[in-house]
């Protein structure tokens, strides 16, 4: 396997498809690198070299007790982007996967990063506070971190519902892709999957954001039941100079599954452009 060994001794898988300038994919929780298999598959086919790694405690990386944060996980992709001395990357990150890409800009420099795209992310800022009175309130965070403790498989199978958006008529997500995302998901070391939740739910990119200098493409579906669009990708938009942002419609968290194609043809046309 294609291992990276991080300064702390942390194994981070990574794999790595075809050539061209490279697309680095950092995955949401509590997820890995095979969520992006749809959109690797596609750049790779079209000339570009796609990159995606498993975060430190989730599918085949190791599983240290420590480092849940966002300072580690871009140091974690600094490393990895050291290792494989990638340059004029584009950055996309997913749900919790957009705090990785933003800190490891605001943390490490653009000096190598030519674009960026947030999809379905949970930046700039997830919870509700005083000044934040979109976010979402800090009793479900705790209900999430309740629910992976007591019973980590069902409440896993039972998140499926609002991550796919099953829920609604339309839905045609298959028995297959819930199965798979269960079976990513309980690779995962229960210790980082929940030390996460705090990770993705408090902090806060708000400031460091408007520092943002690359273009940056913002997608985000108007029926996410997960990362209601408000809160995150519509702030998001505001505040990073001249951001593209695409809403669609309809479509629930898991855009990258249920609108593979659309986002296919977006992150193309983006990186091409």
């Amino acid at each position: 396997m294609t291992i990276l060994t991080t300064r702390d001794g942390t194994e981070i898988y990574y794999k790595d498809w075809g050539t061209g300038q490279p697309v680095l994919f950092s995955h949401g929780w509590p997820l890995s690198a095979d969520m992006w298999d749809h959109q690797m598959l596609h750049l790779a086919q079209n000339g570009y070299r796609a990159i995606a790694f498993d975060r430190r405690g989730f599918g085949r990386s190791s599983q240290p007790w420590t480092g849940y944060d966002y300072d580690t996980f871009a140091d974690d992709i600094a490393q990895l982007i050291d290792h494989l001395d990638l340059r004029d990357i584009v950055l996309v990150g997913f749900s919790m996967g957009g705090g990785d890409i933003v800190r490891y800009i605001t943390r490490h420099g653009d000096s190598r990063v030519s674009k960026l795209v947030l999809i379905s992310a949970v930046t700039p800022f997830f919870i509700r506070t005083d000044d934040h009175p979109d976010g979402v309130p800090a009793e479900i965070f705790d209900a999430i971190r309740a629910g992976i403790t007591n019973d980590r498989a069902q409440f896993l199978d039972d998140f499926n519902t609002i991550f796919y958006g099953t829920n609604r008529p339309d839905s045609t997500v298959s028995k297959g892709v819930l199965t798979q995302t269960l079976q990513i998901a309980l690779q995962a070391s229960i210790k980082g999957t929940i030390d996460c939740v705090t990770a993705f739910s408090e902090t806060d990119f708000r400031k460091e954001m408007a520092d943002i200098r690359v273009p940056t493409l913002i997608i985000h579906g108007d029926d996410d039941q997960t990362v209601p669009l408000a809160p995150t990708a519509a702030l998001a938009a505001r505040i990073v100079p001249g951001a593209q942002f695409k809403i669609y419609p309809g479509a629930p968290h898991a855009t990258c599954t249920t609108h593979k194609d659309l986002v296919n043809q977006d992150l193309l046309a983006f990186i091409r452009g």
